[in-house]
């Protein structure tokens, strides 16, 4: 592709390349603290499915946070993160989840699906967002990077969906108290 091109010579010190900038630094902070908390809820996984699926992801979010490197130094700016507050909202609710849930039960698995949709809600929104924002600012291979996690990121979504849905919804019914 060719190199990025702003469409007004305003865009560079706009507001809205601030504010790009911002949600940019907050999906960076979001998923690496992704990364380092992905681990502890495959563990907490009873299905070998959700397992997988969540092992699988975090092999993807990492990538994640290569590209955002990628889109930083595309648009000339340091990679830099900002504390995302609804992330650390998530993942408290999620191990609260956890807390609440028996271990080694598929009612455990159903809260983590609950808690894993969640953040791919949040960063469903971002990257939509984001690819439209980088695409207003003239950003073009920014927006080609941002729309592959962003369709990763719905991917995952739909696994787990599909997980819940076929086998540990069911399950879970199932148990008793």
């Amino acid at each position: 592709m060719a190199t990025t091109t702003v469409n007004a010579p305003t865009a560079y010190d706009s507001k809205l390349k601030q504010f790009f900038i911002d949600q940019l630094k907050d999906i960076y902070w979001a998923e690496k603290k992704l990364v380092k908390t992905m681990p502890k809820l495959s563990q907490a996984a009873t299905t070998r499915q959700l397992k997988n699926a969540i092992d699988s992801h975090l092999a993807e979010t990492e990538n994640h946070v290569a590209r955002l490197e990628d889109v930083f130094d595309l648009i000339g700016e340091e990679a830099d993160t900002k504390k995302c507050h609804a992330i650390i909202g998530i993942l408290e609710e999620g191990e609260d989840l956890i807390d609440e849930t028996e271990t080694d039960t598929c009612q455990r698995d159903v809260a983590l699906i609950f808690a894993c949709q969640k953040a791919e809600h949040y960063e469903i929104a971002t990257y939509g967002g984001l690819v439209t924002l980088a695409a207003t600012l003239g950003y073009n291979e920014a927006a080609t990077i941002l729309s592959q996690t962003l369709e990763e990121e719905k991917a995952a979504d739909a696994k787990l969906t599909q997980i819940a849905e076929n086998d540990v919804n069911y399950k879970a019914s199932q148990e008793i108290e």
